[in-house]
Formats: structure tokens, sequence, C-alpha cells
């Protein structure tokens, strides 16, 4: 096996770590709680961004690892 194809999977297997790690922050970040018949919005924008950032640069080492897989 090259060593491209090797890091072709590395960088496949960091990738959907990135976007496991982005989808949960992203979630995670809001939360909604009804009091008295009030719905409280409580989100944590600094959360959604960085988890945005997360998934940019999953689908980034996705793109690069599917490259490198494909380069002969």
């Amino acid at each position: 096996m090259k060593i491209g194809k090797i890091i072709g999977i590395v960088l496949i297997a960091a990738s959907l770590y990135m976007g496991y790690l982005g989808i949960n922050k992203v979630s995670n970040s809001s939360a909604e709680i009804e009091v008295l018949g009030l719905e409280i919005d409580a989100s944590n924008d600094s959360g959604k961004e960085q988890g945005f950032i997360y998934i940019g640069l999953a689908i980034v080492l996705l793109g690069s690892g599917v490259y490198s897989l494909n380069n002969k």
C-alpha cells in the first residue's frame, strides 16, 4: 500500500471525527426552557461558530483524503 493511500485514509478518518465534533458542538450550543408558559432560548453563538468551523475543516479534510486516494 502506498503512503498516499495511507495518508488519504487518515485524512478521511480525521474528517469524520471533526464532523462529529462539529455537529455535536452546534447541537449542544442552544437550549430552550419553558417557564410559566414563556419559552426562553439560551444559545451560545461562539459555540455555534466553532462547530461550523469544525464542519468546514471536516469538508476540507474529506476532499483532501479523497484526492489523495484517487491520485495516481
